[in-house]
């Protein structure tokens, strides 16, 4: 499980892949609303994980990278696990924590979406 940037040559295929440091950003009620409504619903999720929408939605939750070389994209659980590799070397790759979206009558997922930010490698 990890994202990997593009080898630095192409020329030679036994150079090794580089693999991107993982990191875990402290949680943050704007990006973990995020989460929950990525989880709750599919529409958000499928335009959170298309590369052209990230940076608008993350800018929407007060999160700009306009003004820099970076790239936020956000990826599936699923897509880390398959380790990732990066299309552009300023991307600023995010992982969405895996949730069905279920929970208990009167209840929030806003805390659950909180620890798993912080215990996913990347999490958003």
């Amino acid at each position: 499980m990890a994202i990997f940037k593009p080898k630095k040559t192409k020329k030679n295929a036994a150079d090794p892949d580089v693999q991107v440091l993982d990191f875990s950003y402290s949680p943050n009620d704007s990006l973990a609303q995020m989460i929950v409504d990525a989880w709750v619903n599919p529409e958000f999720k499928k335009l959170l994980l298309q590369p052209d929408s990230a940076q608008g939605l993350l800018a929407a939750r007060g999160f700009y990278f306009n003004g820099t070389t970076k790239k936020p994209v956000v990826i599936s659980e699923n897509d880390y696990n398959k380790h990732y590799f990066m299309k552009d070397e300023n991307e600023v790759v995010f992982v969405l924590p895996d949730h069905d979206g279920q929970c208990p009558p009167g209840q929030t997922l806003l805390e659950t979406a909180k620890l798993l930010m912080g215990y996913t490698p990347n999490g958003i």
